[in-house]
Formats: C-alpha cells, structure tokens, sequence
C-alpha cells in the first residue's frame, strides 16, 4: 500500500479534465462500485491499486463531490479560492489561506 501524496485540505486539479478541489477524504486503494468504474473508459480508467480522493470540486459551470485516483490529481498552484457551498461544513481558512478540516466526521 503505498502513502497518499496529497493531504486532507490540500487543493488539486485533474490532469485531463478541466475540474479542481479541495482533498476531505481518502481510501487507500479504489473504494467505490464496479459499476462506477467500469462506467470509465478503458484507455483512461486508473488502476485500482493507488489512493482515491474525495474531492469538493468545482469547474467553470457547478460545484460536486468527485471520487479521483492519485494518477489523475496534480497540486493546484493558481492560488484562487475553491467556491464549492460544503465548503465551510468541512473546512477553516487560515492565516496563510490554507483549508484546515473542521473537527467534524466525514463518514
């Protein structure tokens, strides 16, 4: 089992899709259905043996839960705000802007 490379509170972006978000949760390997999975397509779908995130996400048009595998994230560097409306369920904003999870169960 290998070590989650982004952090609870950490924003990222996909790297094919035009979507960002901020990390609530993570599951060590794939921990979702095999209908959710198989509904990906083959030449892009991830292998299952890899962290998955939970994200509150966002892109241009509406805001989401996404469930995303660590090969498809990258670090978010932009430096603009994540505006999903969990937001403040979830997460603080702290003096240097970072998101600090809430002391709330997410699941």
């Amino acid at each position: 089992m290998r070590t989650a490379k982004f952090r609870i509170g950490q924003v990222v972006r996909h790297r094919l899709y035009p979507f960002r978000g901020i990390v609530f949760d993570v599951d060590p390997t794939f921990d979702n259905t095999d209908e959710w999975y198989d509904s990906i397509p083959e030449d892009v779908r991830p292998d299952k043996d890899q962290p998955f995130y939970h994200l509150l996400a966002e892109n241009s048009e509406t805001e989401y839960i996404a469930y995303v595998s660590e090969q498809n994230l990258e670090e978010d560097q932009s430096g603009e705000p994540v505006h999903h409306p969990q937001l403040d369920e979830i997460f603080d904003e702290n003096e240097n802007g970072e998101y600090v999870p809430r002391d709330v169960e997410i699941h």
